[in-house]
């Protein structure tokens, strides 16, 4: 009995091959469409996200120098009664140091949940352009766990990240800085610390991260090269920056490291929630043009086959008076509907797949993405499987309506009125 459905519905599909055509067509341009702009826009958010992602800590620890939150007088038992109202309160003179910080990496490393550590040092400089400073950063960074954690290689424009380590007193300026200085590889420029010391650096290399707030500020040196350039102990750190096995786990370790080591902890879900919120967005408005393309296919696809329904009125009368049911003629509709799907389905598929390839191959050349040579494309196989199904659960509810007014015709009626 399938077989004999399986080729009457073929037989109806090709009596109108043109019609069949063109809803076909529509299926098929509509999950092309969603599967090019589906990977496009996850391609994009990877690309976006990794900017931050990929080179931030899962979690950071860090030191905050605030105003002690139990004030003297509030300890004071003749006081203890009294309402005290204290205000201006300055914060102690403390250094931004971490604390027993060996003790602190030693008990990170043997965490399982971590998958590495790169101690930090950020020091407060002004670069000396002739009479004018500008202000700036300088990152004391671990050059090799830094590289393997946060990919810093990645964003070295210029010069070789290693010679950070292989260099005494070198430097790698970010962009900005650089072309604000109009320095160049191996020029000697001069940074004055925050106590007012005047130190010269090497210029080894240029990193470019892309956003401009850090290209035109930051730079970075070894820790050894930035604890000297501070005058501070070799011991001396003010970051420890964590990645994680799982960065979902971050909001959650950042307040157990926090207690456990009383220091400051932020994860990078709450340091950079904004990215987040955008990448969501922009997901969920690709779902939602993808389905509305596929809703229109599926409209399509149910005027078709209610045309063919009443332009076979007599075949369908026939095929009842002959022996078939009302069963029948619904299942033979829904197959016709489910054919036009999978079928201009699996060509949105090959199509899609075919249109992200070409978008992934013409150049995209910006100032602000140096690491960017192309357009971003994520080929993630899961856009496929979704689209593959709402191609045959759109024309299944399309085909859906039309197959049960056949099922219900009266053959009777149909033939009297012949």
């Amino acid at each position: 009995m399938y077989k004999l459905i399986a080729s009457v519905s073929k037989s109806l599909l090709l009596a109108r091959w043109k019609q069949t055509l063109v809803a076909a067509i529509g299926v098929t341009f509509s999950i092309t469409m969603f599967i090019t702009l589906l990977s496009f826009m996850a391609g994009l958010n990877d690309l976006l996200d990794g900017l931050i992602i990929n080179h931030t800590a899962h979690v950071r620890l860090y030191k905050e120098i605030k105003p002690a939150q139990k004030q003297p007088i509030n300890q004071s038992q003749q006081y203890k009664q009294d309402y005290n109202f204290v205000s201006s309160i300055k914060p102690k003179r403390e250094r931004l140091e971490i604390q027993n910080n060996a003790a602190i990496l030693k008990a990170l490393q043997n965490d399982d949940r971590v998958l590495g550590i790169a101690p930090k040092l950020t020091a407060q400089i002004f670069y000396n352009v002739g009479a004018i400073d500008l202000t700036g950063v300088i990152n004391g960074i671990d050059i090799e766990e830094e590289n393997r954690l946060f990919f810093f290689n990645e964003n070295v424009t210029e010069g070789n990240y290693l010679d950070l380590k292989n260099i005494p007193n070198s430097i790698i300026l970010g962009k900005g800085v650089a072309q604000k200085m109009l320095a160049n590889m191996g020029d000697v420029i001069r940074v004055t610390t925050s106590k007012g010391e005047r130190v010269q650096l090497k210029v080894v290399g240029f990193f470019e991260l892309g956003l401009q707030d850090v290209d035109n500020v930051q730079s970075y040196a070894s820790i050894a090269t930035t604890q000297k350039l501070l005058g501070v102990s070799n011991n001396y750190i003010t970051d420890i920056q964590v990645k994680l096995k799982n960065i979902e786990i971050a909001p959650q370790l950042a307040k157990e490291y926090q207690q456990l080591f009383e220091v400051d902890a932020i994860d990078i879900q709450t340091a950079n929630s904004q990215f987040e919120t955008g990448s969501s967005i922009r997901t969920l408005i690709s779902y939602t043009v993808g389905i509305t393309l596929l809703i229109v296919a599926g409209f399509g696809i149910y005027n078709i086959l209610n045309m063919m329904i009443y332009e076979k009125m007599d075949a369908i009368a026939i095929l009842k008076a002959t022996g078939f049911s009302g069963s029948d003629v619904h299942h033979i509709f829904i197959t016709i509907a489910l054919s036009i799907g999978i079928f201009g389905g699996l060509l949105g598929l090959i199509f899609g797949l075919g249109l992200s390839s070409i978008i992934d191959q013409i150049p995209f050349n910006t100032a602000a993405l140096p690491t960017v040579k192309t357009y971003p494309i994520n080929y993630n196989p899961k856009f496929y499987f979704i689209g593959i199904v709402f191609s045959i659960i759109t024309t299944y509810l399309a085909g859906y309506l039309p197959s049960r007014k056949a099922s219900k015709i009266d053959p009777v009626i149909i033939i009297r009125g012949k």
